[in-house]
Parts: structure tokens; C-alpha cells; sequence
């Protein structure tokens, strides 16, 4: 009767050691749910987004650069052949595509640092404001949500040939004025984004800034640091990551500029405000070379993701 017990004891420890999932099976599926699984299930419709809008054209685009392609009657099956590097060596040769990243380039040495430094200023402005905080965050974030059509018309109107900045410059105002000057143009466009944008990044600063410790600064103080010490002491530290996330935008910001020279000048006057975006539409586009197009966009991702990888390191070197 006893060996009946054990035996029957025996195959239920077996069968529970059967049922129960093994360590490194639990520790591999670990690895791929992660802690939380639910929490994969929530951001699941969201990882479908972006496969769907961002990975699967940018798949395609990747293909476009490097086949034959062009636009076809819906319905209509004609081969695309496989062409390599081809039409990079043509972009790689268009003086307009050489001009268009060299646009780029003006427009982020000025855009990129006069955004950290204005909104910075004004963000510590408004951090020591008393009343009317409220109004002015309002007043700096209205730029930034209202339509670029809107502001450039005021901005068409400002620095037309007639207008309001030529008539109170008198004989000081630019010849050619400033929308038909080639020396001036992208320096007017990359002023026009800080400014549309400034609210959106003193905001940003506001909140970093108000995180600060106020002990810091008056241990600072009683130390006998003084303004410009304490600002590089306690308030430049502090701000860092948010320095290096507006440094990232203004980066991403650049690679995307398309509405301001496509309403200002269309890309004029002779391609000096030209930018790989607008670029990539009229050839895609308005000239039926999609894969030239797709080739400029692969060059420009390529450009935007290095010099966002250069800011992080300079801007979060001394941190990691």
C-alpha cells in the first residue's frame, strides 16, 4: 500500500515539474515582454504607427534610391531596375543639391545657437518674473501654434521691397532687399523659425529651471559667487539635458525646412534659399524623379543623424 502512495506521489511531482515553465524559458521570455508585459500591450498601437507611417516608407524610400523608379498610370506594371549607387553619383554632381545642404548649413549655425541662447535668456527672464507669469508664457507661445502661412504673410509684408522694415531702415535698407537677396535670405529664414519656435523651447527651459534647487544657488551665494558664477555653476549644469534635447529639435528642425522657402522665395532667387526638403519635392514631385528624390532624402537622414549624434556628445559629454 505504501509503494501505491509513493508511486502516486512520484508521477504528481513529475507532472507539476512538466507543467511548470523552466527558469531559462521564463528568463528568455523576460527578455522579450520585458518586466511588464501590459506595458507592451498598451504601446502596441503605437509601435503599429510608427511601422506603418514611418518604417515601411522609409523601407521604401530606401528602395526608391536605389532602382529606377518613376511614376506610372494607377494599374500599369512596368519594371524597376536595380541601379545601385547611380542616382546618388547624379545627386552627388547637381551644383542645386551641393548648394541646397550648403543652405542647410547657414541655416543651422545661426538657427541652432541663437535658440539655446534666446530661449535661455528668456526663460530665466521669465523665471523671475513675479505677476503676469501666466500671460507671458501665452504671449511667447503663440508663435508657435499659430500657422506659418499666417506669420509669413506678416513676415512678406515686413520685408518686402515696400515694406515696413526698408521704409524704417530709409537709405540703410539692403539692395536688392532682403527676400531677393541671395546674402540675406537664409539668414532671414533661419531668424524667422527662432522666432516662430522660441516659445515652444522657453518653455522647456522654464521647466528645467524651476526644477532647481533654490539651496543651490544660495549656497552659492553665501560663498560668494556672483551672477555670472552662479549662472555657470549651478544654472548651465542644471539645464544641460534640456540644453541637449533643444539642440536635438533645433538639429531635426533643420532637416525639415520646407514651408518657410517654399512660400518666402520657392527656393529662390537663384537656389540660395534652396533646402534638401523643398529640393526633394520639386523633383519628386514637380520634375517625376522620385528616385532622385529618394536619394536626397537617404543623404539627408544620413546628415541629420550624425549631427544629432555629434550634439549629444558635446552637449551631454561631461555626463555620461
Amino acid at each position: 500500500m505504501s509503494t501505491l502512495r509513493n508511486e502516486a506521489v512520484r508521477v504528481r511531482g513529475r507532472d507539476a515539474r512538466e507543467s511548470t515553465p523552466s527558469p531559462r524559458r521564463g528568463r528568455r521570455l523576460q527578455r522579450w515582454l520585458g518586466e511588464n508585459p501590459i506595458g507592451l500591450l498598451l504601446s502596441s498601437p503605437y509601435i503599429l504607427f510608427v511601422v506603418v507611417v514611418f518604417l515601411v516608407p522609409f523601407g521604401f524610400g530606401v528602395w526608391m534610391s536605389l532602382h529606377d523608379f518613376f511614376f506610372t498610370a494607377p494599374g500599369v506594371q512596368v519594371e524597376h531596375p536595380f541601379v545601385g549607387f547611380d542616382n546618388f553619383a547624379t545627386i552627388f554632381t547637381d551644383p542645386l543639391v551641393r548648394q541646397s545642404f550648403l543652405n542647410l548649413l547657414v541655416f543651422l549655425v545661426i538657427n541652432v545657437p541663437l535658440t539655446v541662447v534666446l530661449a535661455l535668456v528668456f526663460a530665466m527672464g521669465l523665471n523671475s518674473v513675479i505677476h503676469w507669469k501666466g500671460f507671458f508664457r501665452v504671449s511667447y507661445y503663440i508663435p508657435y501654434v499659430t500657422a506659418s502661412v499666417a506669420t509669413l504673410t506678416v513676415w512678406i509684408f515686413m520685408f518686402s521691397g515696400n515694406g515696413v522694415v526698408n521704409k524704417f531702415l530709409g537709405d540703410l535698407a539692403p539692395d536688392p532687399s532682403w527676400l531677393a537677396n541671395q546674402g540675406l535670405i537664409m539668414p532671414l529664414i533661419a531668424v524667422y523659425v527662432t522666432w516662430k519656435n522660441l516659445g515652444f523651447f522657453i518653455l522647456l527651459y522654464l521647466a528645467a529651471l524651476q526644477n532647481v534647487p533654490a539651496e543651490l544657488h544660495e549656497a552659492a551665494e553665501m560663498d560668494g559667487a556672483g551672477i555670472w558664477q552662479r549662472f555657470r555653476s549651478v544654472t548651465l549644469p542644471s539645464v544641460r539635458p534640456v540644453t541637449s534635447l533643444v539642440v536635438l529639435l533645433s538639429i531635426i528642425t533643420t532637416g525639415q525646412i520646407f514651408t518657410e522657402p517654399y512660400l518666402l522665395t520657392g527656393g529662390g532667387p537663384n537656389g540660395a534659399s534652396m533646402t534638401p526638403s523643398l529640393l526633394m519635392y520639386q523633383k519628386g514631385i514637380q520634375q517625376g524623379q522620385p528616385d532622385i528624390a529618394a536619394a536626397i532624402g537617404m543623404v539627408l537622414v544620413i546628415v541629420v543623424m550624425l549631427l544629432s549624434l555629434a550634439s549629444r556628445r558635446v552637449t551631454e559629454g561631461k555626463n555620461r
